[in-house]
């Protein structure tokens, strides 16, 4: 039973680390292409 508990544990933690990596590389990425728009600008 605590094996079970603890792998599934794992399996939401690593979700979660994975979704906000994903969620911080896409805001990166529009972040990333608004500064490189205002340089072009220049």
């Amino acid at each position: 039973m605590d094996e079970t508990v603890q792998k599934s544990c794992w399996g939401v933690t690593a979700k979660a680390v994975i979704g906000l990596a994903g969620v911080i590389l896409l805001a990166w990425l529009v972040i990333g292409s608004e500064s490189a728009a205002m340089i072009a600008q220049r």
